[in-house]
């Protein structure tokens, strides 16, 4: 599972992925980390202790083919498991995907699938084919990462085919390149489909699921302190222990824990943990934890431990 950090309604994404595994009854994690992998191992040990997880690294990023196949002496000769992305709120009946008497994929349909793996399937529910990011599209179903294998002896057995003959499409090893070779070999596969999917590795996508989120009434902040001449315009969620002074929040705004916000505009964005921002207009804009800006107006996409200051004042 490869991670992404960035905070939703005041929860890393990867929350909401184990949570929901969770509460499906998931016990056993195995998570593909990478650069940084030490800060996703010490969160998830310091805030799912209850949970039995390994990590597997991840030193070079050859694709999703390859983070399963590192995983491979983990997993027991063809026990089930489901794979799910790291950086994808998938809303769906995990236990009956759990239930499938078939290896399955989650399926939703789009109006552009040249930009995802897509899946082609019989009358009876069937995977015949699966493609990656086809340049003509074999169908406009496409694969939102979340997967059940049941098969993991082929799995495995195909991805190292394909990773020792060096069979990359075009320059990674794609698990949809190892499932369709399951496929060649006999193995049935169903599709389900979704709910909801948000992939959540492009900032505006995050910034829609983000806005989607808040207009649930369990994910957005309900009682809010009186924050000295501020306006706040709903839906919004702030952290606790943030402080804000002179601005205006919302709608669609994250903010995360022990923030700073002093005479500043913000609306359809994202504000990590200990962010200090003063004289900033902000919209669609995604920021780190721990970033300083001042005297900005304009959309941002900014990572954690940044400084920006246009104002020529000391933050």
């Amino acid at each position: 599972m490869q991670v992404q950090d960035c905070v939703l309604t005041g929860k890393p994404i990867l929350s909401f992925i184990i949570e929901e595994l969770v509460d499906a009854g998931i016990e056993e994690f195995v998570f593909v980390i990478g650069y940084l992998g030490e800060k996703v191992e010490d969160f998830v040990e310091t805030r799912y202790p209850n949970i039995k997880a390994h990590f597997v690294v991840q030193n070079d990023r050859k694709g999703l083919g390859h983070a399963i196949w590192l995983t491979r002496d983990v997993v027991e000769e063809n026990e089930d498991i489901l794979i799910v992305l790291g950086d994808t709120i998938v809303m769906a009946d995990i236990a009956s995907v759990i239930d499938s008497p078939t290896s399955c994929i989650g399926l939703k349909k789009v109006e552009e699938p040249r930009n995802f793996g897509v899946a082609e399937l019989n009358d009876k529910n069937q995977i015949t084919k699966v493609v990656e990011k086809p340049k003509i599209p074999i169908s406009n179903m496409a694969m939102v990462g979340l997967y059940k294998i049941k098969e993991t002896k082929t799995l495995y057995d195909v991805l190292t085919y394909n990773i020792e003959n060096d069979i990359q499409t075009p320059n990674e090893f794609h698990l949809t390149d190892a499932m369709m070779g399951m496929i060649d070999q006999g193995v049935t596969f169903t599709g389900f489909k979704v709910t909801n999917w948000y992939d959540c590795g492009q900032s505006d996508i995050l910034l829609q699921t983000n806005a989607t989120l808040l207009k649930m009434t369990s994910y957005a902040s309900q009682d809010l302190p009186m924050y000295e001449n501020t306006i706040i315009i709903h839906p919004v969620y702030i952290g606790t222990g943030t402080q804000i002074k002179n601005s205006i929040v919302g709608p669609n705004v994250t903010i995360g824990e022990q923030s700073k916000i002093n005479y500043s505009i913000i609306k359809d964005s994202i504000i990590g943990n200990y962010t200090h921002l003063r004289e900033v207009m902000l919209h669609q804009s995604v920021l780190g934890s721990d970033a300083a800006i001042a005297g900005v107006s304009q959309s941002l996409n900014i990572g954690d431990n940044t400084e920006i200051d246009l104002s020529g004042k000391t933050p």
